[in-house]
């Protein structure tokens, strides 16, 4: 079974245009020859009947029965043995789909967040690609396959009789009238659902991640009635569409009984005037029961396609605003300098510049200090040094090239980044380590280590290289952790290390050990750049950058700029003023 591989690089409309279904669309004319062969063979059963009690019973002929009997099960041995392959071909569709699509959806839940602000789920990617291939792996998609085929089954109706053919098409009419109507109150429903899952879901995981804060400070119950809150929101809607589907499933339910029904009268009324056969009468029952069956289906499964589309609408929607990666022409290695030229930087879905015309340029074997008060753009700079945020205004240039240039797997085996909130992943210390590359380099892993000074705590560790640290880095305390994620910057030696606010959890040991290793990648022709608040980060860089109100206030050399800025200011002579004096 062959798929068209879907590209991601097509213009928002041909990428419209280049729908899961359309995608495969090969398999699709083969599942249609399947669709319609099993509609044919449907008609077994009315068929048989019809014989049944038009030949077999006024003949009284074993034989022939016994013929028929034969003829049929062979062909409901084929209609079963097509039913299974139709299904399992779905399936393998609903699978072909999560490998071409998955890859990308992961790219969107990792780069969201650094181009947008973050809000409700931020795995809605994923579940979405979840929602489309469960439905067209189940059997919903089955139903769209048969609705083509009711004119059939009504016409064959008409050829029994036109009286049998326009019942059972009024019956046709007002079940198709319930599903546009199921569409249209569920519809709006539906994507409420989806907003309101995605903001229970956030409220469930911030929880999570601050299960110490809400433990400590009693705040746990607080936060379980807001979520107690967006839950029965959620609740409330989805109580609403399910009802709205539901009813009018048993509404298409007793509709096709009653339908049954009425074509079993009129057939019935035909037979005393003499215009019909017992025969036709079964037949006609079980063909106009048939024929309304893939309504019911659909109706069934509505609230699942509408939730399917709607996925795809929005990943659709997600792609297109933020494109893939498209492959660069591979730079040499940079070695020679980093430029900020003019840089202004914007929190991601932000409009106003935390970071305003930010320009220095480093050479090999320099480092620098940011310091500056709380907010003043430090963190926000580095995050656009290292091209994590990008640049409203202005370029970052490595050897002249801007970041813009360089691929993100090829700009990352440059740059070493310790961010301000550590964050390890579930694994082993040597992966987290080695950044998880398939075939990591032991030697590499342990120079790395040995860098940063946590070798020896490695090695104290139960299994050493190999323990397993858990999610977020959990069985380490806050500077173990720390101290891995500055090994991990450190690896394979980077040109560019960024350290922001690299010593919040460490010790005096830990303080010596991150002077070591900032002077040991200046040692080697490296650059580096520390944020901090405490001096003592700031012992192996020579120069430094003073930051206030997002803007550079000053950058030179650290031991003049300190000296400066330790100068005591000039006392500001105070004036007494007594009772009743004039000012």
């Amino acid at each position: 079974m062959k798929f068209q591989e879907p590209d991601f690089n097509q213009s928002p409309h041909a990428r419209l245009r280049s729908s899961p279904l359309q995608a495969c669309r090969g398999v699709l004319v083969g599942l249609g020859l399947i669709t319609a062969m099993l509609n044919v063979l449907y008609l077994t059963g009315s068929f048989f009947m019809l014989e049944v009690y038009d030949r077999v019973v006024p003949s009284r002929s074993v034989p022939t029965l016994i013929g028929l009997a034969a003829l049929v099960g062979a062909l409901y041995s084929f209609q079963a043995f097509l039913d299974i392959l139709r299904g399992r071909i779905l399936v393998r569709i609903g699978e072909w789909l999560d490998r071409a699509f998955s890859a990308r959806a992961y790219d969107i839940v990792a780069r969201w967040p650094l181009r947008a602000r973050a809000s409700g789920d931020g795995l809605q990617p994923v579940r979405d690609l979840d929602q489309v291939r469960s439905y067209l792996s189940g059997l919903g998609p089955t139903a769209l396959f048969d609705l083509p085929w009711i004119p059939f089954y009504l016409a064959i109706c008409f050829l029994f009789h036109p009286l049998i053919g326009l019942t059972a098409s009024i019956g046709s009419l007002l079940l198709v009238s319930l599903t546009l109507l199921t569409n249209r109150l569920t519809r709006e429903r539906t994507r409420e659902v989806t907003g309101q899952i995605a903001q229970r879901n956030a409220l469930a995981e911030a929880s999570r991640r601050n299960a110490e804060v809400l433990q400590a400070m009693g705040m746990r119950g607080r936060l379980a009635a807001r979520w107690a809150e967006a839950n029965d929101s959620y609740m409330a809607t989805q109580r609403s569409a399910a009802d709205i589907t539901g009813g009018f499933g048993s509404a298409s339910k007793v509709l096709r009984m009653v339908l049954q029904s009425a074509v079993l009268g009129v057939g019935g009324y035909l037979v005393i005037i003499q215009e019909a056969t017992a025969g036709i009468i079964i037949a006609g029952s079980i063909l106009a029961s048939r024929a309304l069956a893939p309504v019911e289906l659909a109706i069934a499964h509505w609230k699942s396609l509408i939730a399917a589309r709607q996925s795809w609408k929005r990943l659709q929607q997600q792609w297109a605003q933020l494109p893939a990666e498209v492959e660069k022409t591979p730079l040499p290695p940079p070695c020679k300098a980093l430029a900020v030229e003019a840089v202004s930087v914007a929190a991601p879905g932000e409009q106003v510049a935390v970071v305003l015309d930010a320009s220095f340029a480093l050479n090999p074997g320099q480092g620098v200090g940011i310091v500056g008060p709380s907010a003043s753009g430090k963190s926000s700079l580095v995050r656009a040094v290292v091209g994590v945020w990008g640049a409203a205004r202005g370029k970052v240039r490595l050897d002249g090239a801007a970041l813009e240039q360089w691929s993100c797997e090829a700009l990352g085996r440059h740059i070493g980044y310790l961010p301000q909130d550590v964050e390890l992943f579930a694994g082993t210390v040597a992966q987290n380590i080695n950044r998880f590359e398939p075939a990591p380099d032991a030697e590499a892993t342990i120079a790395a280590a040995n860098a940063a000074g946590v070798h020896q705590m490695v090695l104290r560790l139960p299994q050493g290289y190999d323990t397993s640290i858990g999610e977020g880095g959990a069985a380490l305390s806050a500077g173990q952790r720390q101290r891995i994620a500055l090994a991990r910057a450190l690896y394979r030696d980077p040109f560019l290390v960024v350290l922001d606010e690299p010593n919040s959890n460490l010790d005096a040991e830990g303080d010596q050990a991150l002077t070591q290793a900032i002077l040991g990648v200046r040692a080697r022709g490296g650059i580096v750049i520390v944020v901090a608040h405490r001096t003592s980060a700031l012992a192996g860089v020579d120069q430094l950058i003073v930051m206030a109100e997002g803007r550079v206030q000053a950058f030179g050399p650290k031991d003049a700029l300190l000296a400066k800025m330790m100068q005591p200011r000039p006392a500001v002579p105070l004036k007494i003023v007594t009772e009743g004096a004039n000012p």
